[in-house]
């Protein structure tokens, strides 16, 4: 479900005020600062790794009690029926910022983020891309969180919205393809009036061992983004040659702890020959480097990261001789 312009307004809204009531019932403790240590900015936690009191994005995920205490939000989300990721109520306090930045981590590459006002004012400009929108409160948007965007509130009160991350399902999909089409209506759902059923949160959301597979779909989305330069083709050349080392390799040991050592030297030694080909200077249409994004969505995910740390900062020359003898039983 990619995104195709900045933003998406769904053919959905929720009733404002009983949303801001359901929130405003909440303890002051429940608000803690963004992790990101922005001034005025600070979350309630509603979905987390194991419903814990942590801002960490990655492990299965549960509702915290804040969630509990929110039956309107959680039937918010049952409506829309995705499987939900990390999940915040978000506030911005007046005259502050979340400051002009794209979000590049391979989280947010794999998931979307919907964004329901659920206290708001007029003062309060939502940038992405080229385009600034007001969003008001009780409706339901998309944003494309890979260009650059940022949000103000100029007003003389906090903004709070409620902030969903998903990888999809329910019925976002048929929902997104009605604002594509210029859906205008919004459909109200007051409390009690929902369709869904109970939530269901994600599980998995990243991979022990990265396939071959979603290699290819990474590539091909950085692919469709890159800016053309003179050492485009050998750079691509040789990222291509590496998924195509690492299926050899991923046929042989698949998800199985004996492959680390072999993916790790994989991993290392395409880091240096991209090194040594230059490239550095390759950019994406939001301008961010290409290099970075190889990293993110590839590289740092493609095994789990305590793992490529030990095997580096520890015996790397061995991890990397077994690799090599393991590399060319799997490449035959």
């Amino acid at each position: 479900m990619q995104m195709t312009r900045p933003f998406l307004k769904l053919p959905i809204r929720f009733d404002a005020e009983a949303l801001a009531a359901e929130v405003r019932a909440l303890p002051q403790s429940a608000w803690v600062p963004h992790p990101t240590g922005f001034v005025g900015n600070e979350a309630v936690r509603l979905v987390t790794p194991g419903g814990q009191p942590t801002d960490e994005i990655e492990g299965p995920m549960g509702p915290t009690e804040n969630l509990a205490a929110c039956p309107y939000i959680s039937e918010i989300m049952a409506e829309l029926g995705a499987v939900w990721g990390r999940s915040r109520l978000m506030g911005l306090a007046a005259g502050r910022e979340v400051p002009l930045h794209v979000d590049t981590h391979y989280y947010w590459r794999t998931h979307l983020r919907i964004h329901i006002p659920v206290i708001t004012n007029p003062g309060v400009r939502f940038t992405c891309g080229e385009e600034t929108v007001h969003m008001a409160a009780g409706e339901c948007w998309l944003f494309d969180s890979f260009q650059w965007h940022r949000v103000e509130n100029q007003g003389d009160a906090q903004r709070i919205h409620l902030v969903i991350d998903t990888v999809g399902g329910g019925r976002l999909p048929a929902l997104m393809a009605a604002a594509e089409d210029g859906a205008q209506e919004a459909r109200l759902v007051r409390p009690g009036e929902g369709r869904g059923t109970s939530l269901l949160f994600e599980q998995v959301n990243a991979p022990k061992v990265m396939s071959p597979w979603e290699m290819r779909c990474h590539l091909a989305f950085l692919v469709g983004q890159v800016n053309q330069d003179p050492l485009l083709p050998s750079v691509l050349g040789r990222v291509e040659q590496f998924i195509d080392t690492w299926a050899a390799a991923w046929a042989h040991f698949g998800t199985d702890d004996a492959g680390f050592p072999a993916y790790a030297h994989l991993i290392q030694q395409t880091r240096v020959d991209l090194a040594k080909l230059g490239g550095d200077q390759i950019t994406l249409s939001n301008r961010w480097p290409l290099y970075h994004m190889f990293d993110q969505l590839i590289f740092q995910m493609a095994l789990p990261r305590p793992t490529q740390q030990t095997l580096h900062a520890g015996s790397l020359a061995t991890a990397q001789q077994r690799a090599a003898q393991a590399v060319s039983t799997a490449t035959g």
